[in-house]
């Protein structure tokens, strides 16, 4: 649905709360706001319907790559789930059936680009800015547009000549027939591990480019019987075990093998010798094993599960090219060897621009004209907790440094949802209305975290060659929060309170 902003006066803010983003951040918020009583929400959205990654991404193999049970609101489990790694257009259906039973869709305004937002300080409201040249004002703004949302369109040289058909995986062309085609795939992340076995069943030839290679683990995935879907809608404490059995196992592979490297590095090497193991047994040729197997410590890289992925480069049309790519020509792609592959469809799996354009997604001012993008990119990224910044009033940046917690997304949304909760709830005890964190306390949390980061996988093992978004411009390891899952829970519902100043009129 789209409406039309209120006309604004002397009234107060348009709403409550303004909320960037409709995927399962953006509801995590949503529903956090609810329960504290803030109704009047205004839920903006780029796409034309909600979901996020779940409804712009539609490529065949399209899956979750953490376990169902865990990758789904603790509040909400869904017992019905076809397999252990749901396809992607159950999430996208487990998406609609939340927004549907929290209310949630008579808040949300599809098609709507948010260009800039500008804190008004006489005022205390957020001004949001649209494409559409809408403006819209709210007492709070949530950002939650998601870690991976502006996709990188690689600039090689000559591509623009380039005949044939390309396609982004993020602008999917459903039902495009890979058949009689000569294919080529560029990228080989946690996407390109999904869509490289469909395309190998369905195109005459087809040619991986591959820049690194990506440590990959068995995918234990099996459809969910009937019985077993009865029993968890009957029995909900069955899922509640079988959600802790795997948030527990990837919990140890995320502290042991990431976090507490330098403390447990057979850990990490475990992992690492599982991966390897993988590789061999499903790869026959020496020389494309050598190829796929990392240089990099396991974990400097999300690491992904398939079962598939490394049996694909068996198959007698397909290719992996490691050379660089030089320049495209009208028919194909030429490589820094000399040698040239021709190709008619061109699929980009380049993954997204993290650092550059997504943090933040949007231009967003606070108080004393402070940008905040520019203020990220000319000193350090931080975001205290992961969610606020000093001179940034009334502002929850969803998507921020430090902010990504453990495996699972849903981890970092119900974090952040007791992150509010406290929040909120000290305002109105004391009758405020504007929170701002405090510059002391944002430095003390940016110094904690630079320091527990010491032990990781990122600063004490080594990443070098590995490409990852993990690391910024800078060359800091600022996405991740260096924490275990509990301890973050813990922290995000007991942080003190006098971390924040709060006004009202």
């Amino acid at each position: 649905m789209t409406e039309a902003p209120r006309a604004v006066d002397d009234s107060g803010p348009d709403h409550d709360a303004i909320i960037v983003g409709a995927g399962f951040g953006g509801m995590g918020a949503a529903i956090a706001l609810k329960r504290l009583g803030l109704d009047d929400l205004a839920i903006l959205e780029r796409e034309d319907d909600l979901g996020g990654t779940w409804h712009v991404n539609h490529y065949p193999g399209l899956a979750v790559d953490i376990a169902s049970v865990t990758y789904s609101y603790s509040f909400e489990p869904n017992p019905y789930w076809s397999r252990l790694f749901a396809p992607g257009a159950e999430l996208k259906r487990y998406a609609e059936h939340v927004a549907d039973k929290y209310d949630l869709r008579r808040h949300m305004r599809f098609n709507t680009v948010v260009e800039r937002a500008e804190w008004d300080d006489d005022g205390r409201f957020w001004t949001v800015f649209t494409a559409g040249g809408q403006r819209i004002t709210g007492r709070y703004l949530l950002t939650a547009t998601g870690f991976l949302s502006q996709p990188h369109i690689p600039d090689f040289e000559g591509i623009e000549t380039f005949a044939g058909k390309i396609i982004h995986t993020t602008d999917w062309e459903d039902g495009y027939d890979f058949a009689g085609k000569r294919a080529a795939v560029i990228g080989t992340g946690a996407t390109a591990v999904q869509l490289i076995p469909e395309i190998a069943k369905r195109s005459d030839a087809l040619t991986v480019f591959q820049r690194t290679p990506i440590w990959v683990v068995p995918k234990v995935d099996l459809p969910i019987p009937g019985p077993v879907q009865s029993l968890f809608a009957k029995v909900p404490v069955t899922q509640k075990a079988a959600r802790l059995a795997n948030s527990s196992l990837l919990e140890l592979l995320m502290v042991l093998g990431v976090l507490r490297f330098k403390q447990a590095k057979p850990g990490n090497k475990g992992a690492a010798l599982l991966a390897k193991a993988h590789l061999r047994v499903q790869v026959r040729d020496r020389g494309t094993r050598e190829a796929l197997t990392p240089t990099y410590d396991f974990g400097c890289k999300r690491p992904t599960f398939s079962n598939s992925y490394f049996t694909a480069f068996n198959k007698p049309n397909v290719t992996l090219e490691t050379s660089s790519i030089v320049r495209f020509e009208p028919d194909g792609i030429v490589t820094a060897d000399g040698a040239k592959t021709v190709v008619d469809t061109l699929v980009l799996a380049t993954g997204f621009n993290l650092w550059e354009v997504n943090f933040p997604a949007f231009q967003i001012v606070g108080r004393d004209g402070r940008d905040l993008g520019k203020w990220w990119r000319d000193g350090r990224f931080q975001a205290y907790e992961g969610v606020t910044m000093p001179k940034f009033p009334n502002l929850l940046s969803l998507n921020s440094p430090y902010s990504y917690s453990g495996l699972s997304y849903f981890t970092t949304i119900e974090s952040q949802m007791r992150h509010i909760s406290r929040l909120f709830g000290e305002m109105d005890r004391t009758g405020t209305d504007t929170f701002e964190v405090t510059e002391d306390a944002n430095e003390r949390f940016l110094n904690r975290v630079t320091d527990n980061l010491r032990s990781s996988v990122f600063y004490a093992g080594d990443c070098s060659g590995s490409r990852s978004y993990y690391f910024n411009q800078h060359g800091e390891a600022t996405l991740l929060r260096p924490n275990s899952t509990p301890a973050t829970l813990h922290e995000m519902s007991t942080f003190p309170l006098a971390d924040y100043t709060y006004r009202s009129a």
